[in-house]
Order: structure tokens, then C-alpha cells, then sequence
């Protein structure tokens, strides 16, 4: 079974590009909703993120508020590496888990990983491959206005990201989300075309 990652900056389409592979029947795991789960109270990165962070990044209900924890994380760089920190290595054993099981029940040919921060975190070396998407910069912070974001919350997250141009570098295909879903979709219907012809692995 092939182990492909899907990458991309924030607001680039990679949730949309995710969608659609999950359409034409192939699996991916978001580990980006993974990692949430982690913030529930209970879990062991739950009680590290409250003594790192504080109560503060807490909500009413007691669970961490994930735009409270955000606005801290995402105007400190150390505060964002702490975070990553707790949340990676957990999120990347579930990810190995869940390959692993996939793989033993021989029911996927090829399966993703869907991940913001997949370059990052270093999953390249256990991937035998690396699907980004991407749109342009400026397309990405109007995206981002349109979720509720100010521009200045908006540059932050982009910041706090590697530039898309060295994650399209490390790719072995790309997939350019600037244009209309339709441009999207046949793109994607391309990918798993040659993912059909090459089960050993993606070549760039």
C-alpha cells in the first residue's frame, strides 16, 4: 500500500483536494482533526497543553478554546514549537497506527495523510510520497478574510507555516487550486489515473 501525504498551505485547498480523493473512494486521514482530539479533557496532551499555556486557553465547558489557544500560539513562534511539541509525536503514532491497519486488512492500494503542518512535522522520510496543494499567496489571505480571520491573524498563520514554495519543492505532485473546483477535480481525477499506473510509488 502506498503511504502518500497531502499537503499545503493554509486556505490553499488541500481540504478540498482531500474531499474529492475521499469521492473517488480513496482514504485519508485528516491528522489536523486527529490533533484535536488530543484537546479534549482526559487526554494526557490535554494536561500538558493547560500547564504549558495556562487556564486562560481554556473555554467555558472547560476544554481548551481552540481560538484562545491559537491567538497565543500564533504570536510566538516558541509558543507554536511548544505546542507542536506535545501534539506531533502523538498525532504521528495514530497516523502509523492507522496505516498499519489499513494496510494489514489489504483493502487500499493507496491511502493519505492529510496534513497542514505534514513537511514540518518530518513525516516526509515514512511517506513514499508528497501531494501539495496550492493556490497564490494573495488568494490564500482573501480566504482567510472570508473565514472571520483579521489580515494581520491572517498573515500570522501563513507565516507560522513553511513558504509554499519549499513545500513545492519536496513535492512529487502538485496540484494548483487556484482556479475553479472543475480545474480542481480533473486534476485529481489525474493523480489517481497515475496512481493506478504506479503502484510502487510517485515520482516527480
Amino acid at each position: 500500500m502506498l503511504r502518500l501525504g497531502l499537503t499545503g498551505g493554509i486556505a490553499s485547498g488541500k481540504s478540498t483536494v482531500a474531499a474529492m480523493l475521499r469521492e473517488i473512494g480513496l482514504s485519508v486521514l485528516d491528522a489536523d482533526s486527529l490533533a484535536h482530539t488530543f484537546l479534549e479533557p482526559g487526554q494526557p496532551a490535554y494536561h500538558e497543553i493547560l500547564r504549558e499555556f495556562g487556564p486562560e486557553i481554556l473555554g467555558l465547558g472547560g476544554g481548551v478554546d481552540r481560538a484562545k489557544l491559537a491567538a497565543v500560539v500564533f504570536a510566538d513562534p516558541q509558543k507554536l514549537a511548544r505546542l507542536n511539541a506535545i501534539i506531533h509525536p502523538r498525532v504521528e503514532s495514530a497516523v502509523q497506527q492507522q496505516f498499519e491497519e489499513w494496510s494489514r486488512n489489504d483493502a487500499h492500494d493507496a491511502a493519505f495523510v492529510e496534513a497542514a503542518l505534514l513537511v514540518e512535522a518530518g513525516y516526509l522520510p515514512k511517506l513514499d510520497g508528497l501531494v501539495v496543494a496550492w493556490c497564490r499567496p494573495e488568494q490564500q489571505l482573501e480566504r482567510l478574510l472570508a473565514r472571520g480571520l483579521t489580515e494581520q491573524e491572517g498573515r500570522q498563520r501563513i507565516a507560522a507555516q513553511l513558504p509554499i514554495s519549499e513545500k513545492l519543492r519536496l513535492a512529487t505532485e502538485k496540484i494548483d487550486c487556484s482556479g475553479t473546483l472543475e480545474d480542481t477535480r480533473r486534476q485529481v481525477a489525474a493523480l489517481t489515473a497515475k496512481l493506478r499506473q504506479h503502484r510502487g510509488g510517485l515520482s516527480s
